[in-house]
């Protein structure tokens, strides 16, 4: 009974053993497979690290960009080596492993598991190669675009560097001008105070001439007080004067021209045609000392007369003397333009006058043209309104304009043309009283052109 227990004892061990060898070659084939694996990922690292060294050659040519990326590649060659050195501590590991296994099965387990934890970390790094070569390509990536913006810049500071030389060369040129002119503004100081000094006597000079000028002109404003109450007394003499000689004279002219007038109704036929020709003579030489005397009255009137002030519609009046002209010519061909005339203030009875006397100088002295042409027309200067009545008569020299405006005098003869040579000198007297002027121009047998200005407008 005692043998027969004794053999199963001993075939237990036996297949407890066989078990175990053939754990043992399962973990040995285990063991050789995870050691081609080793052997491809040791490959692999190889062909990463040749990667990593044709990286390192193209970084070659950027210094910044080359040192961080030689830093990192510094790093991961430690971290591979350390890698390694790790692998060939596992690989050293497993070497003891395989012979503990072949004593102790839980070792067997435990290495396994550890494999297994270090088959995960290769993956993980391997994945993190994968993520540093992707970053790698980013990075070459970004130095392609930081070299092309390194060029951009390059081309720029080419372009501030020559800006600079031309604002250097521009300087050196302000800094000589510059020089030039302090040197000219010392040379301007020195004569300023040479003018100064001068200034300084000039002064006292004209102090001394101003205190003479101050007496001299007390002296002058007396005596152009007493010059002008002396000719204001000489005016109104010289007025009066010729008032009553001009009225003195009517009486015996009418007297002449009367018994004139008789001789001729009553002593025609007695008398021969000479002594005729001279009595119409004495008649209208007689007439026009009358005329004269009138204008000369009318003239003196107008000197002495005051100014009423009240506005006047220009237009209507001179609408008014035309049309008046016109009836006194019916035989004549008389072309009037009127274009807007501008209202005023002024005297209403003087300054018809003046209308007057131009409008009927421009039928006058156009009176020999077959086709009289007369413009009346106004416009604004400088704050005045100017009047203009413009003909294509007779005309005048310009070289006698001088003799224009004065008391008798005439461009023209009185064979040529009738007249006193009064109209003239009575529109200059009372545009005058208005604070106005008066001027003309003309071309002979061309026409003439004669204007007043007023200054006082009214917009109606």
């Amino acid at each position: 009974m005692h043998k027969p227990k004794k053999k199963e004892m001993s075939s237990v061990p036996t297949e407890e053993l066989a078990f175990q060898h053939e754990e043992k070659e399962n973990r040995a084939a285990e063991l050789i497979i995870a050691n081609k694996e080793l052997a491809f990922q040791e490959k692999e690292k190889g062909n990463r690290a040749a990667e990593l060294l044709i990286a390192n050659k193209e970084l070659d040519f950027q210094k910044e960009e080359k040192q961080k990326r030689a830093e990192e590649l510094v790093i991961a060659n430690k971290e591979l080596a350390f890698q390694n050195e790790e692998k060939g501590n596992r690989a050293a590991e497993l070497v003891i492993a395989n012979k503990e296994l072949a004593f102790q099965a839980e070792e067997k387990e435990d290495r396994a598991a550890e494999l297994i934890i270090a088959n995960r970390e290769l993956a993980f790094q391997n994945e993190e190669k994968e993520d540093r070569a992707a970053e790698l390509i980013i990075a070459n990536k970004e130095l392609i675009f930081q070299n092309a913006e390194k060029e951009s810049r390059a081309a720029e500071l080419v372009k501030a560097y020559k800006e600079l030389a031309f604002q250097n060369q521009e300087k050196e040129n302000r800094a000589a001008e510059l020089i030039i002119i302090n040197k000219q503004l010392a040379f301007q100081n020195e004569e300023k105070e040479n003018r100064a000094a001068e200034l300084i006597v000039a002064n006292e000079h004209l102090k001394q001439a101003e205190l003479e000028i101050a007496e001299l002109n007390i002296g002058l404003e007396q005596k152009i007080i007493e010059r002008t109450a002396q000719l204001e007394a000489a005016n109104r003499e010289m007025e009066a004067f010729s008032y009553s000689v001009s009225h003195d004279l009517r009486a015996p002219l009418r007297a002449i021209n009367g018994f004139t007038q008789i001789l001729i109704e009553d002593y025609a036929e007695q008398l021969d045609p000479d002594a005729l020709d001279i009595l119409n003579e004495i008649v209208g030489n007689s007439s026009r000392m009358g005329q004269l005397i009138d204008n000369l009255l009318e003239f003196s009137r107008f000197g002495k007369q005051n100014l009423t002030m009240v506005n006047i519609n220009i237009t209507e009046m001179v609408e008014s003397i035309v049309a008046g002209l016109l009836k006194e010519h019916p035989d004549r061909q008389v072309s009037v333009t009127i274009k807007p005339l501008g209202d005023i203030t002024g005297d209403k009875n003087m300054l018809k006058q003046v209308f007057i006397n131009m409008i009927s100088n421009a039928f006058k002295y156009s009176g020999k043209k077959e086709k009289a042409m007369i413009e009346i027309g106004s416009y604004e200067k400088d704050k005045q309104c100017v009047y203009y009545v413009k003909d294509n008569g007779a005309g005048f020299d310009m070289k006698y304009y001088d003799k224009l405006y004065g008391v008798f005098q005439r461009l023209h003869s009185s064979n040529e043309f009738e007249g006193t040579g009064v109209g003239l000198a009575i529109i200059q007297r009372i545009i005058s009283k208005h604070n106005g002027s008066a001027w003309a121009d003309g071309v002979v047998n061309q026409g003439a052109c004669f204007y007043i200005s007023l200054p006082t407008l009214i917009k109606n």
